[in-house]
């Protein structure tokens, strides 16, 4: 540990703090001191506060009451990005990733450029990884990293701030022991530096190794402070919890070294994993050791039927595969919010929904029956909930991996597969899972755990099987199985990861499609082809499909729709939607066809189109602020509006009229060539947009909302200014568009901009884009608006009838629906 500095000013003050959430009472009165060069823990069970405290001092949070002072100065109305400032950085314990961009985004969106060494360097990011332990690259999807990889990340974006005050929430959670040790390498050089850390654990041992001072928090409220020189184990139990604890861990069932196998694995081989055995005697719990990423995880997952495996399974002497292995087992993950919990449902619902079968007559859930199952399966647990009722993220996070737990047990499974059951799990909630596990082990069901904490595994598990490199490189029994043991058979596998069979290139040729695969500019690959293909068949059938005319006239057409799709890509961007653009196009066209007539004058002309853009900016803004501040989905909001605009384009125009002038429709589709100037324009925007998704804080900001709301705000994203301004944007984009609009029909048409509503979502969805946010391309949403109109243009000298026009549309629909989802599904298999 560094020794003491001689500066005594607190590099960060906490004073008087309190914070409630209705009657929840989440802090009362609690006052923290973090001096420069020094490791501060913060310790309580789960839901004593700690997390909310840290949320206070890195601006996430607003108190109630309470001053916060940096280097002695008081910073009224903290907020992230002024955090950030001034230097606060904080590793949450649940990653503030943007889970649909790529490594190399994520740390340009949370770290400013004049904080990258050399610029935005790929070099340095790439080294900044390395330095914290992570093997990812920086084109990797973050929504494909596992769990520990997403934590090193955070490390990652938090240690490349050099802040003043780094704040450590239970960052060792997922990481395995090579992974803890380069963290803690980090957290010593913070403190050489000068950097205050605060390091909020569960674990013990990691305060006697890292931190220098370490206050106590429960129920809200400090219940001690302390060097920790000068303080036992004992003693900080009993401040964290308020009582006596029991043994942390159940006695072990000495006799099951004599009981009936009940379960056989037997040269079971998958994606990492390669001819493992193992058994498990009736009464036993046998653990899975090994350094994360070594197969032991993968392996737990082939077990429970989730992965393609090889090899032999058998239960109680029968061989057991397929959807009866599934049935059979209870899987907890490691990543209980990302794979085991529904977030937006209660208790009860995330209980019962492995059960619910059994719970059901006729096909009807018998409500009573599931509430009182729940119910039970709750008491026995001890969740600590107010009612069953109650949004299961509301609970702390060890009642949410009981509540994990208590879905298992309901299913009433054969064997039960736990994947870090503890991991971030308070002491006495972890107390209380071990005993429940080693009851679950003597009721005759097989219980096996992959735990990263050799301490964990000594105290719980009967046996343990080591993994290395995919190979099981060893097994301990009984007295054996020791934290020592343990960490030598880990670290001292020699045993070489098998080989996949299969030429080397095909295999390099396979990583570039997968990888092409996962991009965002697949789908614009795939749309090229596509509209090539399609050119080509309809010109070898009617060559008049590539004259000059049709050529112009198409392209022009496209350009109208092209625009507005990137007006709704700017929205989708975010994931909303704009239901509003069309009928918002077609009420720009009447409204200048009050103006833009013959005989007009160049007063008129710039008063048209400076009402036209009010009114297009006026729109956006109404739905960003209706969507943002007014409590409406997307959808309400922007249909709500569709059906405002077209009532007044209605009102203004009850029939076509308003011839627009000749000179002033000449002009908007003149051409150079057969290329309309429209269309070169609108690949500049595209391009120019594109860009700007890619490399400014604007584009970033944008895809980091879609992608996950929460983590951008802890970010510093302004996600409410982002919304709205999206939705002004795409208002813009549809002048754009009108103006082409206006200059193909050339009258005050009120029903014409409707169509473009769903022809923009259609552009959108075949470029790429996901509709719920964070993915999508301009590139792939000039293509897609490129197709649409290609394909209504080709039925006409392919002689097909109208109602062909709307079966490829919805045709294209469905396989650019289908696609995208195949393609993350197989992106997320092959990582």
């Amino acid at each position: 540990m560094p020794a003491t500095t001689p500066n005594t000013t607190p590099a960060l003050s906490l004073t008087g703090v309190s914070k409630s959430y209705g009657a929840v009472r989440a802090l009362t009165d609690v006052s923290l001191d973090v001096l420069p060069g020094r490791v501060h823990a913060l310790l309580g069970e789960n839901g004593a506060g700690k997390s909310t405290l840290m949320g206070v001092a890195s601006g996430s949070v607003q108190p109630d009451r309470g001053d916060i002072s940096v280097d002695g100065e008081q910073v009224p109305g903290l907020t992230t990005d002024a955090a950030t400032r001034i230097g606060i950085a904080i590793v949450h314990q649940h990653p503030a990733v943007l889970p649909d961009m790529t490594v190399a985004e994520n740390i340009r969106v949370a770290v400013p450029a004049g904080r990258m060494h050399g610029g935005s360097s790929r070099a340095w990011m790439d080294g900044l990884l390395r330095t914290v332990g992570s093997t990812v690259r920086l084109q990797d999807r973050v929504d494909a990293l596992g769990v520990a990889q997403k934590q090193l990340l955070e490390v990652a974006k938090a240690v490349a701030l050099e802040p003043k005050v780094l704040i450590l929430d239970e960052p060792t959670a997922p990481l395995g022991a090579d992974q803890t040790e380069m963290l803690f390498e980090q957290v010593r050089q913070a403190t050489a530096r000068g950097c205050a850390v605060i390091y909020i654990t569960h674990r013990m041992a990691e305060v006697r190794r890292i931190a220098d001072e370490v206050t106590v928090l429960r129920d809200g409220k400090v219940r001690g402070r302390s060097r920790v020189a000068d303080v036992d184990d004992d003693a900080l139990l009993r401040m964290i919890i308020g009582r006596e604890l029991a043994a942390a861990f159940p006695p072990k069932n000495t006799a099951s070294h004599d009981a009936p196998e009940v379960l056989d694995v037997e040269g079971l081989s998958g994606e990492g994993f390669h001819e493992a055995s193992m058994t498990v005697r009736r009464g036993e719990i046998v653990g899975l050791a090994g350094i994360v990423g070594n197969g032991q995880s993968e392996f737990l997952r082939a077990l429970a039927g989730l992965v393609r495996s090889t090899g032999r399974i058998t239960l109680d002497g029968r061989p057991i595969t397929g959807r009866v292995l599934v049935d059979a087992t209870a899987y907890m993950p490691a990543d209980r919010h990302a794979e085991a919990l529904m977030t937006t449902m209660s208790v009860r619902e995330n209980a019962a929904v492995s059960a619910l079968p059994a719970l059901a007559t006729a096909g009807v859930v018998d409500r009573e029956r599931e509430r009182s199952a729940v119910d039970e399966e709750v008491r026995r647990l001890a969740v600590k909930t107010a009612s069953i009722d109650t949004n299961v993220m509301a609970l702390s996070g060890g009642n949410q991996q009981k509540v994990v737990l208590a879905r298992a047990l309901l299913a009433d499974p054969k064997i039960l597969l736990a994947d870090e059951p503890t991991q971030g799990v308070d002491v006495g909630a972890r107390a209380e899972i071990y005993q429940i596990m080693r009851d679950v082990a003597a009721s005759g069901v097989p219980v096996v755990v992959v735990s990263s904490d050799a301490k964990e595994l000594e105290g719980l598990c009967d046996r343990v099987v080591v993994f290395s490199r995919g190979h099981v490189v060893g097994e301990l029994n009984g007295d054996e199985v020791t934290e020592e043991n343990i960490t030598s058979r880990v670290v001292g596998a020699v045993t070489l990861r098998k080989q996949q069979a299969g030429p080397t290139s095909q295999s390099r040729r396979g990583s570039r499609l997968r990888h092409l695969a996962k991009g965002d500019y697949a789908p614009s690959v795939i749309l090229a082809l596509v509209i090539l293909a399609l050119g080509a068949y309809t010109f070898a059938h009617n060559t008049r499909y590539l004259a000059p005319f049709n050529v112009s006239s198409v392209l022009t057409l496209l350009s109208a729709l092209a625009f507005i799709a990137m007006g709704q890509t700017v929205v989708i961007m975010t994931g909303g939607i704009d239901l509003s653009l069309g009928p918002l196009a077609g009420l720009l066209v009447v409204i200048s066809s009050f103006f833009l007539v013959d005989g007009t004058t160049p007063g008129a002309i710039v008063l048209a189109l400076v009402i036209m853009i009010v009114v297009a900016a006026a729109s956006g803004l109404l739905n960003g602020v209706l969507v943002r501040y007014g409590g409406f989905t997307s959808v309400a909001a922007t249909l709500t509006l569709y059906i405002g605009l077209q009532g007044v384009s209605l009102l203004l125009r009850p029939f076509q009229g308003g011839f627009i002038s000749t000179e002033i429709t000449d002009l908007i589709t003149a051409t150079t060539g057969s290329v309309p100037l429209a269309f070169i324009a609108a690949v500049v925007v595209a391009v120019g947009l594109e860009l700007a998704l890619r490399l400014t804080p604007w584009g970033r900001g944008l895809r980091a909302v879609g992608s996950h709301e929460d983590s951008a705000r802890r970010l510093g994203v302004k996600v409410n200014r982002t919304h709205v301004l999206a939705y002004v944007v795409a208002g813009l984009l549809t002048f754009l568009g009108a103006l082409l609009l206006m200059a193909q029909i050339g009258v005050g048409d009120p029903t014409q901009g409707v169509s473009y509503t769903l022809s923009s979502i259609t552009a959108v969805v075949l470029g790429g884009a996901s509709l719920l946010g964070g993915r999508g391309s301009f590139i792939g949403t000039l293509l897609g608006a490129a197709l649409i109109q290609q394909l209504l243009n080709a039925t006409t000298f392919l002689d097909l009838g109208q109602s062909w026009q709307y079966f490829f549309q919805g045709f294209l629909i469905l396989v650019a629906a289908a696609v995208y989802t195949q393609a993350r599904i197989r992106s997320r298999r092959a990582t």
